[in-house]
């Protein structure tokens, strides 16, 4: 008896060590005390990519766009009308500054991997900023899935990862909190998306052979499918072991390569658009499927009601329909990934419970309205902070998050105290839109390009080494008339708060051929 007691108060003491906050009337079982969260992100896919739609007219109200009408997402459909979407949820706009702050909580300006990674080579630019974190996460880092690995969650990673380049702790998934890594890699575009090709391996691709997936090689299995298979198999054992789990399921779709998912082919052959295109399209239905997939997984376990979802894209579109900075790829937003414009940096955001329960505890604690919409600013670092308080984990006070919860704006509120504010810094070229900061304020946004490589039109204003854009997204939400010569009082007033901002995270500059660094200016 004396042996089982100090076994049963060592077991509390680990408990109340390992980080969950908890009630003191309350100690949770394993499995039931907490809910599950499923972080569903999407690799290239923009708020347009999808028959969901997401942008509203004058009055608040939906309205669709052709695009919307070409893609095919029923799951996503499904997620919208039991959960929350949001239209102005926010990313930086290339891959590796999104991940890297959904799993900080910080900005890329303040984490400083501002570029994505390649993982084989320092890809700052001729003029990026010579001290960017080329070398991506490290085990010595905070992490979201290790704060919650701490707090007694099994944390499971499916699909891309990206985190850091080769030969770097940050390459492995395992190193950066999780418990499980299936397929995550340096890499960010797979070798392949066909099983009779290996997921790359033995092509010339061979460098992005997709790992983990040998049992699939040689069938038919796309990709997308075979990560679902793993996904609902680590999620049925965490399961059944009782386990509370993360599952961070970041799909390779819809990155290139633009391989034809084959299930899908028939639902595009007539649309008109070009064979790519066409492509990018069974990607997205592929994706959606998987989607679908796991919802329908969660119910069959009895676990949907205690599962948190949120579904969103990594950076604006990729969509193979035209040129980065004019309309097209995302239309009627301008741009597309790697833009300074709406179209690279808007993102697909849905908030939802698995299966909705008005009588379920958790669901009372973060309650979610069916079909809402939700138009105020956040962006992908917000994750971080919403779900260490979903789950009553704890984060060290000495590690800096940039993000805030997003609880209010969840329950289809608006949050007045909120600032309505997004900083997107990307200090490196050459690559598609080079050296530029944008900052959002309420309805206004600045684009500060610090080394323009082409002029642009509709007056702009240059100056040695540098031109502003000026847009107010209420009045011009597609960015089609620049005000920064017509409102220089409003264009001075942002770019003060895109200089503070900087300032703020502490951020890192392009330089000069000589090295000095080329800060934003003041016109």
């Amino acid at each position: 008896m004396k042996h089982l007691l100090t076994l049963l108060l060592l077991c509390v003491t680990v408990f109340f060590s390992s980080g969950v906050s908890v009630a003191q009337s309350e100690v949770p079982s394993a499995g039931d005390s907490r809910p599950n969260v499923m972080v569903f992100l999407v690799d290239d896919m923009g708020i347009m990519d999808t028959s969901v739609p997401f942008l509203t007219d004058a009055d608040g109200k939906l309205r669709r766009y052709p695009l919307n009408d070409f893609y095919r997402t029923p799951a996503m459909e499904r997620l919208a009308k039991q959960g929350i979407r949001f239209n102005q949820f926010c990313a930086m706009s290339v891959c590796s500054p999104t991940r890297n702050s959904i799993m900080t909580g910080q900005n890329a300006a303040r984490h400083r991997a501002t570029n994505w990674i390649n993982p084989q080579r320092n890809n700052a630019g001729p003029h990026g900023a010579p001290d960017w974190n080329w070398a991506g996460l490290t085990k010595a880092d905070l992490t979201l899935p290790g704060v919650l690995h701490a707090s007694g969650y099994q944390t499971i990673h499916v699909g891309k990862g990206h985190f850091g380049p080769e030969q770097h702790e940050g390459a492995e998934p395992l190193n950066v909190g999780f418990d499980v890594n299936i397929a995550g890699a340096a890499f960010g575009a797979p070798g392949s998306y066909f099983g009779e090709q290996n997921y790359g391996l033995g092509t010339k691709r061979a460098h992005h052979a997709v790992p983990h997936l040998e049992k699939y090689h040689g069938t038919k299995t796309f990709l997308s499918e075979a990560l679902t298979l793993e996904a609902k198999k680590q999620v049925t054992e965490t399961v059944e072991r009782g386990e509370p789990f993360y599952l961070y399921f970041s799909h390779y779709a819809v990155h290139a390569p633009f391989e034809s998912d084959p299930r899908f082919a028939a639902h595009y052959k007539d649309s008109g658009k070009p064979a790519n295109a066409q492509a990018f399209a069974t990607l997205i239905e592929g994706m959606d499927k998987s989607l679908g997939d796991m919802l329908d997984h969660f119910d069959e376990l009895g676990i949907a009601e205690n599962t948190l979802v949120f579904f969103l894209g990594d950076n604006g579109t990729d969509a193979p329909l035209g040129h980065q900075h004019k309309v097209a790829c995302a239309a009627p937003l301008r741009g597309k990934k790697g833009a300074h414009y709406e179209g690279g940096m808007r993102v697909p955001f849905i908030a939802a419970w698995a299966k909705p329960d008005p009588n379920n505890a958790f669901q009372h604690q973060v309650p979610i309205p069916a079909g809402a919409i939700q138009s105020q600013i956040a962006a992908v670092q917000d994750l971080f902070p919403t779900i260490v308080e979903v789950t009553q984990a704890r984060v060290p006070k000495d590690h800096v998050v940039d993000g805030l919860r997003l609880q209010t704006l969840l329950s289809g509120k608006r949050d007045p105290g909120r600032p309505q504010t997004f900083l997107m810094h990307y200090p490196h070229g050459p690559h598609r839109s080079n050296y530029f900061t944008t900052w959002r304020d309420g309805d206004w946004k600045v684009i500060y390009h610090t080394l323009p490589e082409e002029p642009t039109t509709g007056g702009h204003i240059q100056f040695a080494g540098g031109h502003y854009e000026l847009f107010n997204l209420a009045n011009d939400p597609f960015e089609s008339t620049n005000l920064a010569v017509t409102n220089p009082l409003q264009l001075v007033r942002m770019m003060d708060g895109l200089i503070a901002a900087l300032e703020k995270h502490d951020a890192l500059y392009p330089v000069d051929e000589s090295g000095k660094e080329l800060r934003p200016r003041l016109p």
